[in-house]
């Protein structure tokens, strides 16, 4: 079938990752597709056995697989292995091989918006596949303490830091940023917010993961009281780059990255 790419999950219909990525390959001269592909739990297996056969060159991993699928891998990076969850899978030498990018793509962000967590207190809200990311980078790059927030944190195994409940959360009497990994907010859902006003107050900065809405009900009132913001379009172009220098074994220029970045929040206008 050729030169082509996709995204595994569940629910995709409104992903912008098939428009960044052929957007890239134009950037880089090259021919090739990108697909959704959505797909149920019990059928994950297969399915990256088929996209195998197909001649697939890789495919990304989103919501709710980046860690369910890593069962499947051959091999798994050390980062990736570091932080507990997969979103990029290359299909080489007929094997499977898995990658970390969202971490790279958070760090991006943080450094675009100039935002450093180096001594400052985190809150991290979901526990999810891409929180894995935020976590590690969190740790990696010294931040003074995290905690994690779940709505089940009983079900949560994380010996590296705090986890809390959402009820707990209101006992915080402050923190340096707050960043939303959960998809609260998300199109088409876009009037939730992970957690209100009362809990944001809290806070100098709030960042979410979330891209679609550019701005979201929690960054909107994030911005209403005087946080600084940040959403999650920057780290998914910077993934989506990051994923196709591993496909492609190439660098991809800085200014590619940005020309996808500024196109991508004119089309969002």
């Amino acid at each position: 079938m050729g030169n082509f790419y996709g995204l595994i999950g569940a629910k995709l219909g409104h992903s912008f990752s098939p428009v960044i990525h052929e957007m890239i390959l134009k950037k880089i001269n090259l021919q090739g597709k990108y697909n959704l592909f959505e797909i149920e739990s019990q059928n994950l297996g297969e399915a990256i056995g088929a996209l195998k056969i197909l001649g697939c060159r890789g495919v990304n991993v989103t919501i709710p697989y980046k860690i369910k699928i890593m069962k499947y891998m051959d091999y798994i990076s050390e980062e990736a292995l570091n932080i507990g969850s997969i979103n990029t899978i290359q299909f080489i030498d007929n094997k499977l091989k898995a990658y970390n990018t969202d971490y790279y793509g958070f760090g991006m962000t943080l450094k675009r918006y100039e935002i450093d967590v180096l001594n400052k207190s985190v809150i991290i809200l979901g526990t999810g596949g891409a929180s894995k990311a935020v976590l590690r980078y969190s740790m990696d790059k010294g931040a003074k303490s995290i905690i994690y927030v779940s709505r089940k944190p009983e079900n949560v195994s994380n010996g590296e830091v705090d986890v809390i409940s959402y009820e707990q959360l209101h006992h915080i009497k402050n923190g340096d940023i707050v960043i939303n990994s959960t998809p609260c907010g998300m199109y088409p859902q876009t009037d939730t917010c992970a957690v209100d006003s009362e809990i944001l107050s809290k806070f100098n900065t709030a960042v979410d993961l979330v891209y679609n809405p550019q701005e979201t009900m929690f960054l909107k009132t994030g911005e209403k009281l005087g946080l600084k913001t940040a959403n999650g379009l920057y780290m998914l172009v910077a993934q989506a780059v990051a994923a196709q220098q591993i496909w492609q074994d190439g660098e991809i220029s800085l200014k590619t990255l940005d020309e996808i970045y500024y196109k991508l929040l004119n089309m969002q206008q």
